[in-house]
């Protein structure tokens, strides 16, 4: 008989402690919206427990299949090296156990959703729409296609309604991209333009948030919206990238 593979939610971690609150708040929520299903959390760095200590517990315990989600917005090098080297590292100690990689989170119309909700929740409305421009703050990274999904989420959030949307980045890494405060005078001079929100594109609080909100208080923005977090959209995102991942899961396993 088929088992349904284990999620396990692979987050980056950080020394903030809202982080890893923030993001086991958000796997609680996907446990709550298919109870049927074990989820398990694995961070990267700073946080317990380690991604490789989960897989060897799960190993112990007879589990076959596990789906390793990345809990990264875009695809950079978290997604491309880092977390691929660590679950190659585990399956080749742990052969009885397959590890199959889920895509990441973005891009998604949930997330479009998700941001909006963010930007409700912090006070405006949707007759706001067409007088407030939007700054798409996320973390940053020198990878030149995350660079590019940035830059589509932004033009894809501006045919919801918004007077003018542009992107920001706050990781230094991001060298020659416009940061939060950047981005939001140049918003404020576009036209038609009465009021300006930020929207953190980032999962949950850290160093690189507390930056983009920084730098939203400095610039004057009237609206900062909160960071993803444990949102329903999200929740939701997640375990729709946790079915597309089951589909070569299943046929590994019924080809073996």
């Amino acid at each position: 008989m088929f088992q349904r593979p284990v999620l396990l939610v692979v987050a980056h971690g950080s020394r903030d402690p809202r982080h890893a609150a923030t993001v086991h708040a958000l796997v609680a929520r996907v446990r709550a919206l298919r109870p049927g299903l074990r989820v398990e959390t694995g961070f990267l760095d700073f946080n317990a427990p380690a991604v490789p200590r989960v897989l060897e517990g799960l190993a112990a315990e007879g589990v076959r299949d596990v789906v390793a989600l990345p809990l990264l917005l875009t695809r950079a090098f978290h997604a491309k090296a880092d977390i691929p080297a660590v679950l190659h590292e585990a399956s080749a100690r742990l052969p009885r156990l397959r590890v199959h990689q889920a895509e990441v989170l973005g891009p998604s119309p949930l997330l479009l959703t998700a941001l909006e909700r963010r930007l409700y929740e912090a006070g405006l409305t949707p007759g706001d729409k067409s007088s407030t421009g939007v700054v798409l703050a996320s973390a940053g990274s020198s990878d030149p296609e995350a660079i590019a999904v940035i830059a589509e989420i932004a033009r894809e959030l501006r045919h919801t309604g918004w007077c003018a949307v542009r992107p920001a980045f706050a990781s230094a890494v991001s060298a020659g991209r416009p940061r939060t405060e950047d981005a939001v005078r140049e918003v404020r001079a576009a036209h038609g333009v009465r009021r300006v929100a930020v929207a953190p594109y980032v999962v949950a609080p850290g160093f690189l948030p507390d930056r983009i909100a920084r730098g939203a208080r400095e610039s004057g923005a009237e609206v900062l919206g909160e960071v993803l977090g444990a949102c329903p959209e999200l929740a939701r995102l997640l375990l729709t990238r946790y079915d597309e991942a089951r589909v070569p899961v299943r046929l590994a396993a019924v080809s073996a």
